[in-house]
This record gives C-alpha cells, structure tokens and sequence, in this order.
C-alpha cells in the first residue's frame, strides 16, 4: 500500500434532471477520521450513506464536505390562496355596506399581498432519488480524487522520510565510531580527574574512588542507546516500506529516537558525542513534523 498525507483538495460536480450539484472536500490533520459535512436544508437523509463511503477510501484526516444542490429548470405554478381570497372579499362586503365607494377592481384584489403565491413546481418523488444517488456518486469521485491527491503527497513525504532517516542512521554510526564513547577513554579520564582529586588531599581512599569510577564508566556507556536508535530506524524504514495508514506508528517511534537522543546527550562527557546528540535531536525533530502529516 502507498503512504497518505492527511492533507488534501477536491472538486466535482454534475447534473441530475432539474438538480446542478456540487461538491468541494479539504481535509487536513487529525488523530482520527472525522467527516464534516455540509448539507443543503432537506438533504440530511444522504448523510449516513456518505460516512459510510468516506470511511472506505480514508483512515485518518478531518475531512470538510461542502455540498451546493440548485434545481434548474423548474416552471413556477402560480396559485390563489383561497382561504385569504375569501376573508378579502369578506372583509370588503362588510366595509361595502357602511362605505360609499367603487367597487374594488380585479387588478386591486389580485394586487394585496398573499392572494396570489408563485411556487416552484413540487418535487417528484423519482426525481429526488436519482438526484441523491447521483450527489452520492459523486461525493465518492471527489473522494477518490482527495485520496488520489493525498497519495501523491504521501510518496513525497516518504522521500523526506527516508532521508531522514539514512541522517540518523549516519549519527549513529558517527556516535558509533567516536573515540570518545569507547569505555577505555571513559576510564582514563575519571583516573586523570582522580588522581587530580588525590594530589590535592589525602582523605580520599584510592580503593573506593576507582570503584566509584569503573560504576560511573559503565554508567556512561552508550551501547544500549545505539542499539536502539539501529533498531528504531529500521522499523521505521520497514513501515514506510509497508505503507498503508502507519501515522500514529511512526509517531510513536520518532518519540522514541527523542528518548534515545536525550539520553545519549545526557550520558556523553565528550565535547563530539554531545554535539552528535545534539544533531540527532534536530533530525528527529524533522522526522516528527513530517510523520505529523501523514495519514
């Protein structure tokens, strides 16, 4: 399976007998699928329907749904209101009978407010149907091509990925190879800083201060860290080989090569090895922004 950005643009529209429909999808990051949608007054029946498609195409991602539905095409009815009609009337015999006037002409009744309506022609039920089978169809077109849009990003993303990752890769080895880490090294600085302590006082037992240093050595050492720093980098590398939805994986390992880069900075008592760490921070940090993006 390819890699997924949650990020992401699409559009589609068409026409369905006397309905022009539209729809416009964004989606951006989240922890989870969440589906917003917009739907004209009268169309909420569709709803359930377009859950259950974006559900198949996408995993993670807050996804905006803005459906736009006009009827073209359709011939006013123009109808008397007859119950106001008749209280006009009414209401006019009475005023007659107490008031010398002309008689009120057709233009003039027809004129008040609320005798006469316009209404579109109703909707027919077959109409309606094909009409939502098509807006839903087309919800699922313009799906695809989110997922399509969010797919080619992904494979961008994957490229920064892994090229983070051969950097990291790269520290460790240099992390690997420094002079400095070696337990040797470590031991003959804590014997210089020793016998310094010794020349300038004579309280020190010797026996106790080398114990003390052999425990702070091994304490020192970096072993564990870098093994685990190879063993993170190369599941990563196979998650994003895999792809599919791995974001909230890959997330959990950057949080874990930030753990093994604290911990190698705190152990180092030489001036490269903390510079390497500080390195590998910065990196781990841009491998987390970008697994941030990804579905």
């Amino acid at each position: 399976m390819a890699l997924s950005s949650m990020t992401g643009f699409a559009r589609a529209d068409g026409v369905c007998g006397p309905y022009t429909w539209a729809w416009e999808l964004k989606s951006v990051n989240a922890k989870g699928l969440e589906l917003r949608l917009r739907l004209p007054p009268g169309w909420d029946a569709i709803e359930p329907a377009l859950r259950a498609r974006a559900a198949e195409q996408i995993a993670r991602g807050t996804v905006q749904a803005n459906l736009t539905v006009q009827r073209t095409g359709i011939l006013p009815v123009v109808r008397v209101n007859e119950p106001v009609l008749a209280a006009v009337l009414s209401t006019m015999s009475e005023i007659g009978k107490r008031v010398e006037a002309a008689p009120p002409s057709m233009d003039g009744i027809l004129g008040l407010k609320g005798v006469i309506e316009v209404l579109d022609e109703d909707e027919r039920e077959e109409d309606r149907r094909a009409g939502e089978a098509a807006v839903i169809e087309g919800f699922a077109k313009a799906l695809a091509s989110l997922a399509e849009m969010r797919r080619r990003e992904g494979a961008a993303l994957g490229t920064v990925l892994r090229t983070r990752l051969d950097e990291i890769s790269g520290l460790t080895a240099r992390a690997e190879a420094a002079p400095g880490r070696k337990a040797e090294a470590i031991k003959a600085r804590l014997a210089e800083q020793i016998a310094e302590l010794l020349d300038t006082s004579t309280r020190f037992d010797p026996d106790r201060l080398h114990q003390e240093a052999i425990l702070i050595a091994s304490k020192a050492d970096i072993r564990e860290e870098l093994d685990r720093l190879v063993a993170h980098v190369a599941q990563a590398r196979r998650l994003i080989d895999g792809g599919g939805p791995i974001g909230r994986k890959l997330d959990f390992l950057s949080q874990e090569l930030n753990r093994e880069s604290n911990t190698l900075c705190a152990k180092s008592n030489d001036v490269e090895l903390t510079n390497i760490g500080l390195e590998l921070k910065t990196v781990v940090e841009q491998f987390r922004e970008q697994v941030q993006n990804l579905e």
